[in-house]
């Protein structure tokens, strides 16, 4: 079998799309998008998300770099990685530009 390499877009690209794919987490990066500043406090108390799944669910956001956070008792600090989001704008933008077809399946 053939070894396939893959590009660092393509990997990166994968990884920004694991991370968003599941509602929660969707719903995690949309209410910090909306923050103005960091947001301090138990995300579970903002949105309909369980507590014990709530950690879970930011861990996988955070290994994947689209948000950074940090602990400063008794709360925890969550922001947007700014850097990290607009990468991901500018792969998906370019992923999804990227189909040349206009007609194979009408």
């Amino acid at each position: 079998m053939k070894n396939k390499q893959y590009t660092t877009e393509q990997e990166q690209i994968a990884r920004f799309a694991k991370a968003l794919g599941h509602p929660a987490r969707m719903a995690i990066l949309n209410f910090l998008a909306r923050q103005e500043s960091c947001y301090f406090g138990d995300i579970h108390e903002e949105l309909p998300i369980a507590k014990a799944t709530v950690s879970q669910h930011l861990k996988e956001l955070k290994d994947a770099g689209l948000i950074q956070g940090e602990i400063e008792t008794p709360k925890v600090k969550y922001c947007i990685n700014r850097e990290n989001w607009e990468l991901a704008r500018k792969l998906f933008t370019g992923f999804f530009g990227e189909c040349k077809c206009t007609s194979c399946c009408e």
